[in-house]
């Protein structure tokens, strides 16, 4: 599990494997990502962390699950970026 501190950012990831085609976005301020792989032996989790990674501009290395590693629902963990910045990246209401 990551390190809790200001500048690890935590957001709310649904995944859905074995999709048509690979695919991230928002909806309802939390991410919905599409990945192409099965949820066997971890290859939805690690397609699941670069495509957010990419989406957020940052190295897979800054991502970990911290909760939700043997399910849909997901938070992942990102080191070096600020909940605030998370927040307006997701459009949430009043972060900019």
């Amino acid at each position: 599990m990551a390190k809790h501190d200001e500048r690890t950012a935590r957001i709310k990831v649904t995944v859905k494997p074995r999709s048509a085609r690979r695919e991230v976005k928002v909806e309802g301020g939390a991410l919905v990502v599409r990945v192409t792989a099965p949820p066997a032996e971890g290859q939805a989790n690690e397609m699941c962390l670069a495509l957010v990674a990419d989406w957020l501009g940052v190295p897979k290395s800054q991502l970990t699950i911290e909760s939700g590693a043997h399910r849909r629902e997901k938070i992942i963990g990102i080191s070096g970026l600020d909940q605030a910045e998370i927040n307006r990246r997701l459009g949430v209401p009043g972060t900019g």
